[in-house]
């Protein structure tokens, strides 16, 4: 791929500044809500069995309420350049952080639920300014972070439609609109879907996708389950454990979103404990998983939904996505794939799997880490991305 061809930005005025103000008068009604809380009932020595500890959400909540500073957290994120434009009739909200280094690859970085850009904040720096952090510049990348529509600033969604394919073709839209020739993807959870179908609607231009999640079944060989190793079948195990016990919220999303919606879009505890307890249960830790992420990130991601009202547009992406699924979802064709794996991961396929369906260039196990890799191991994720891409620009 040339280096320097279709790699400039072309800001028009179709693409707008913003950035994020929260008023105190929200910060105010945020605040009052979680001190009156209604709290439910609990079971004694149930701990998580049944969901969301109350103990545990009690604590988080209160911090929330009192101790939590969002007007830190909103200036933290304000450091990063943000846009907003319009794509098919949604607005939709991205950071767009250009590299220091004119020979940047652009690389396209899509979150998942209940995730947000939020994710990326500790991977941006790295990627855009390789040398700021130890690296090189020809590892440098011009990064594009946008909401998925529906999701914070890119929301609430005002049609019916917005699942994996129509977002994948809003943001290789996103990508040509900002004139670039040639970029990369990069996902987890939704976001590796997404990333997969940009590579697949709009082959000509990515010149790589790289995943966290991955996700793929048995191609019909005789040797299929054969020689499974013991990570391979730690990965199984997980996929099957959250099969059986953990994607009722995917169910409830998919089939009666606005069912949902009322409770969480009104009752702050209630989304806290509705997200909490996926951060709890999908991230690599032995008890607490604030050893494994930032209290105060999650509760910014969390803020984020609450302050945007977003929650109820975010679950229809299950809606949209499971009731009208596109063809091929997330096969990526001829497009260099690279999938980073982590333990305590939702999905992770086997690798001979995935090399049967997919022109697989890289593939790198790792010993600890979650679901929310851009969070809980980011230098590694970086790493990674870089160590993909080497090749491919």
């Amino acid at each position: 791929m040339a280096a320097a061809a279709g790699y400039g930005p072309h800001m028009t005025d179709e693409t707008n500044p913003f950035t994020i103000d929260i008023g105190e008068d929200d910060l105010a009604d945020l605040r009052n809500r979680l001190r009156n809380t209604r709290w439910p009932d609990q079971l004694p020595d149930t701990g998580w069995d049944y969901g969301c500890d109350l103990a545990w959400l009690k604590e988080l909540a209160a911090w929330w309420a009192d101790g939590f500073d969002w007007p830190s957290q909103q200036a933290r994120l304000n450091r990063f350049n943000h846009l907003t434009t319009t794509i098919d009739s949604q607005r939709i909200h991205f950071i767009h952080q250009r590299s220091p280094h004119d020979h940047a690859l652009p690389l396209l970085l899509s979150h998942g639920w209940p995730g947000s850009v939020v994710e990326f904040q500790d991977v941006i720096g790295p990627l855009t300014d390789p040398t700021a952090h130890g690296g090189d510049e020809a590892d440098a990348f011009h990064v594009i972070a946008p909401s998925l529509p529906g999701y914070a600033w890119s929301g609430p969604t005002h049609e019916r439609g917005w699942g994996v394919e129509r977002t994948a073709r809003a943001f290789a839209a996103l990508a040509d609109r900002l004139d670039y020739g040639s970029y990369g993807v990069q996902g987890g959870d939704w976001g590796s879907l997404i990333s997969r179908q940009i590579a697949q609607v709009d082959p000509d231009h990515v010149v790589g996708c790289h995943v966290n999640m991955m996700t793929a079944g048995p191609p019909g060989h005789d040797d299929d389950f054969e020689d499974i190793t013991p990570l391979e079948q730690q990965h199984l195990d997980r996929a099957t454990w959250y099969m059986a016990e953990d994607n009722g919220y995917f169910r409830i999303q998919e089939t009666r979103p606005q069912t949902l919606a009322t409770g969480l879009n009104d009752s702050p505890a209630g989304l806290l404990s509705w997200i909490g307890e996926k951060f709890h249960g999908w991230t690599d830790h032995d008890g607490d998983p604030f050893t494994a992420i930032d209290r105060d990130t999650l509760l910014t991601n969390v803020s984020v939904y609450w302050f945007t009202q977003t929650i109820n547009s975010s679950t229809r992406m299950y809606y949209e996505t499971m009731k009208a699924p596109s063809p091929n979802l997330g096969a990526t064709g001829d497009v260099p794939l690279g999938v980073s794996t982590f333990p305590n991961e939702l999905f992770s396929a086997r690798r001979r799997w995935v090399e049967a369906a997919h022109n697989l260039t890289f593939w790198a196990d790792h010993d600890t880490g979650g679901h929310f890799a851009a969070m809980e191991s980011p230098d590694v994720l970086v790493d990674d991305i870089r160590e993909f891409f080497r090749g491919l620009r």
